[in-house]
C-alpha cells in the first residue's frame, strides 16, 4: 500500500479584529471516509490534546453563512480556482447565537487570509433584515468594505453551513488539526440563527480533515494524519452546500 502525503496549501491568518498583523499559515484539506475517520479519530486522540473550545465529547458546532453576488462570483473564482479571491461569511459557535463574528476570508496567490468583527445578535438581525446602517456608523474597516459590497456589488446573504467539529492542537509549529462532520445545510438562508432547521447532507457519512501549521509541520502530525492511499483533494464545504440553494 501507498500512503500519500496531503497536499499543502499557504494560509495567511489574523486573529479576531481589522487591525492586527497577519501570520503564515498553512493548510491541507481531505474529504474522508466513514472508516478514515475512525483511524484518524482514534490516534489523534491519543496523541494530541482537544482544543479549548472542545466540549464535554471533545468537539462543537459550527454554523456559517455565506455570502454571494447575484453572479456568484464566490462560487464561480472558487471553483475555477481564481488565484484572488475573496469569502464574507457571518459565523457562531454552540447552538447559540449569542457571539457572532463577521469574517472576510481571502486569497492571493495561494495565501489565504481571514479578518474578523464582532457583531451583537441584534446587529445580525439587522444586516440580515437589510438594515446596514450600523456598518458606517461603527467606522470599522471591515464592516465598512462589506457595506461597500453590499451596495456596489449587490453582495447577499446566500447559503448556510453547519457542522460539529472536533478540533486537536500541538504546540511545534502552532499546529491545527480538525475533523468535520455531520455537515449540513438548508433550503433557506433565513435560517441561519435557527440551526436545528438544516435538514439537508451533501457529504453524507463523510468527513473533512483540515490541517493548519505556521512555518513547518512536526513529522508527529504528518504521520499522525496520514491513512493508505490518500490523495490531497480540494474540498469546500461552502461549494458543497451551495448545491442547494
Amino acid at each position: 500500500m501507498t500512503t500519500m502525503i496531503i497536499g499543502m496549501t499557504t494560509t495567511m491568518m489574523t486573529t479576531t479584529g481589522t487591525t492586527n498583523s497577519p501570520r503564515l499559515r498553512h493548510e491541507s484539506k481531505h474529504q474522508g471516509s466513514p472508516q478514515e475517520d475512525l483511524v484518524l479519530a482514534g490516534r489523534l486522540r491519543r496523541l494530541f490534546p482537544h482544543d479549548a473550545h472542545a466540549g464535554p465529547e471533545g468537539s462543537y458546532r459550527i454554523t456559517s453563512l455565506y455570502f454571494d453576488t447575484p453572479y456568484d462570483a464566490a462560487l464561480r473564482e472558487k471553483l475555477d480556482g481564481v488565484d484572488r479571491r475573496e469569502k464574507f461569511r457571518l459565523r457562531y459557535y454552540g447552538e447559540s447565537p449569542a457571539w457572532l463574528k463577521l469574517e472576510k476570508k481571502y486569497k492571493v496567490n495561494g495565501l489565504c487570509g481571514k479578518r474578523s468583527a464582532r457583531l451583537s445578535t441584534e446587529e445580525a438581525e439587522g444586516l440580515l433584515a437589510g438594515d446596514w446602517g450600523f456598518l458606517l456608523e461603527r467606522g470599522e474597516p471591515l464592516l465598512r468594505e462589506l457595506y461597500s459590497k453590499l451596495m456596489g456589488t449587490g453582495l447577499r446573504p446566500r447559503t448556510v453551513v453547519c457542522y460539529d467539529r472536533e478540533a486537536f492542537t500541538y504546540v511545534p509549529g502552532n499546529v491545527r488539526v480538525t475533523l468535520d462532520r455531520n455537515i449540513r445545510t438548508g433550503l433557506n438562508w433565513q435560517n441561519f440563527l435557527r440551526p436545528e432547521r438544516f435538514p439537508l447532507k451533501p457529504l453524507e457519512g463523510l468527513t473533512v480533515l483540515e490541517v493548519k501549521y505556521d512555518n513547518f509541520l512536526p513529522e508527529l502530525v504528518r504521520m499522525a494524519v496520514q491513512t493508505p492511499g490518500r490523495r490531497a483533494d480540494a474540498c469546500s464545504k461552502f461549494a458543497l452546500c451551495r448545491r442547494f440553494d
